[in-house]
């Protein structure tokens, strides 16, 4: 068992809502899930993780995840890039629910992983980058950030916390100097897009009393233009996305991270 597994059950079992009854809304997925679970375990894009090959553009969604380099990884929590923290599983759980509860053409079984600068981004209209805490994106991915965006892309930042503000809002400054990170509130057509989510009380599922909060990076700094990108800053979705299927986490939780998944992804679409 990883020390981040044992870290979070020793939470779980210390929780005042231990044991409370948690509505089964996620049953279905966990069906479709179970089958993927065993031959998913490579784990969280460690050193020696087998890295899937990319698939070529074919019109369909193809779930992208943004790789960074940093000359060292080996001082991270459980030995891996901070890129690649819950590969594959996340993604491919997270896909199967868009496919199963939308209409839009889902790859299930595959993504892509591209850096910031590569062309191939442009074919792409939503990328997620995990742990921006540690990104540190050169002049030509900086460039490559800032054209995505402005041409229609929406990125997603997901896991980090605390202090790894001051580095994401360094290089995003790099991005976009005159923009500046909104707080966003449930009023917000994102928290509406296909789930009607009714609050944003969330804590970042490892360390306990970060209460999250979502910035949004709009165009002219202004919340009813386009959203450029998005921070669940101290929060982890793709973290509940990952162990959706072992009950590592109250159904509750997970359930609530696709939801406001799912709205990221028909918001991006639709806009």
């Amino acid at each position: 068992m990883t020390r981040r597994l044992k870290q979070t059950r020793r939470w779980w079992q210390a929780a005042p809502w231990r044991g409370a009854r948690w509505r089964p809304v996620l049953a279905a997925a966990a069906l479709l899930l179970a089958g993927e679970a065993m031959a998913q375990r490579r784990g969280g894009g460690g050193r020696g993780t087998y890295i899937e090959p990319n698939v070529p553009y074919d019109g369909r969604l193809t779930w992208v995840r943004i790789r960074y380099q940093l000359p060292d990884f080996s001082g991270m929590r459980g030995g891996g890039e901070p890129w690649a923290h819950d590969y594959p599983r996340g993604e491919r759980h997270f896909t199967k629910i868009i496919s199963e509860l939308s209409t839009t053409r889902t790859r299930t079984l595959q993504s892509n992983i591209l850096t910031l600068d590569d062309p191939q981004l442009s074919r792409y209209p939503i990328a997620l980058m995990a742990e921006p805490g540690f990104w540190r994106p050169s002049d030509a991915e900086v460039n490559g950030l800032r054209n995505w965006l402005l041409k229609g892309g929406f990125i997603i930042f997901d896991d980090f916390a605390g202090e790894h503000w001051t580095n994401f809002e360094t290089q995003m400054r790099r991005v976009f100097p005159a923009l500046r990170p909104v707080e966003m509130t449930l009023d917000h057509p994102i928290f509406d897009a296909f789930y009607k989510i009714k609050s944003l009380e969330y804590y970042h599922p490892y360390y306990r009393g970060f209460k999250s909060v979502w910035y949004g990076y709009f165009e002219d700094n202004d919340p009813t233009k386009r959203l450029l990108a998005i921070a669940d800053y101290n929060n982890d979705l793709s973290e509940y996305w990952e162990f959706s299927d072992e009950g590592m986490f109250p159904i509750d939780m997970s359930n609530e991270a696709y939801k406001i998944g799912v709205n990221y992804v028909i918001h991006a679409l639709t806009r």
